[in-house]
């Protein structure tokens, strides 16, 4: 059978896009989609520190076309991103809270809203409180999730992705695989992983 993987964090916009058509994608070509939450800054800290040096010293040129073409893709693809006032996010906790999350099969719905609350409500997702309400909306106990969420056995998993993404080639989110080898990061990649999973 066709598979899909999907590495990503939620404190990319780029991976927000990427999400948002990701199921759509797979079931159209009748694959098995996988998402892999990882925490991207354990990715950056490993193999793609630039990302730092680029934040730091922005081009001005490259910086007003970067917020075009996010609003660009977002117009096309019908999603509200804003860029928040606390970036870059802390995800830790969302992206462990993902891994609960699908322990209650509600893995997707918790990390669409997210997505939502983050990039689209401004919603800073390292607080608790956020987290609490994000947890009501998706159908899960806030108070059994932020238990979950600091267990060893938890962190290890996140880590696990984390540390199985750089070791597969990766280098930030989102980060595909067709049949687990073929590899392709970013939103903007999506019609060549459409094309990969048509010749499979």
């Amino acid at each position: 059978m066709k598979t899909l993987e999907l590495f990503y964090d939620v404190g990319s916009p780029w991976t927000y896009l990427a999400f948002s058509r990701i199921e759509t994608l797979a079931s159209d070509h009748g694959a098995l989609l996988t998402f892999r939450p990882i925490l991207v800054g354990g990715v950056f800290n490993a193999v793609n520190d630039d990302v730092y040096r680029m934040r730091a010293q922005p081009n001005p040129r490259k910086a007003r076309y970067h917020a075009k073409d996010l609003q660009d893709w977002a117009r096309l693809y019908g999603l509200v991103i804003r860029w928040p006032t606390v970036f870059p996010l802390n995800s830790v906790k969302a992206m462990r809270a993902a891994l609960v999350a699908e322990e209650r099969n509600r893995l997707v719905p918790w990390s669409r809203a997210c997505f939502e609350a983050y990039w689209g409500r401004d919603e800073d997702l390292s607080q608790d409180a956020v987290l609490e309400r994000i947890a009501l909306r998706v159908s899960l106990d806030p108070a059994w999730l932020l238990a979950r969420i600091a267990k060893p056995e938890v962190k290890e998993k996140l880590r696990a992705n984390t540390d199985e993404l750089v070791a597969r080639g990766g280098f930030g989110s989102p980060t595909l695989f067709v049949n687990q080898t073929d590899m392709y990061f970013g939103n903007d990649r999506l019609p060549l992983v459409e094309a990969a999973l048509g010749r499979v």
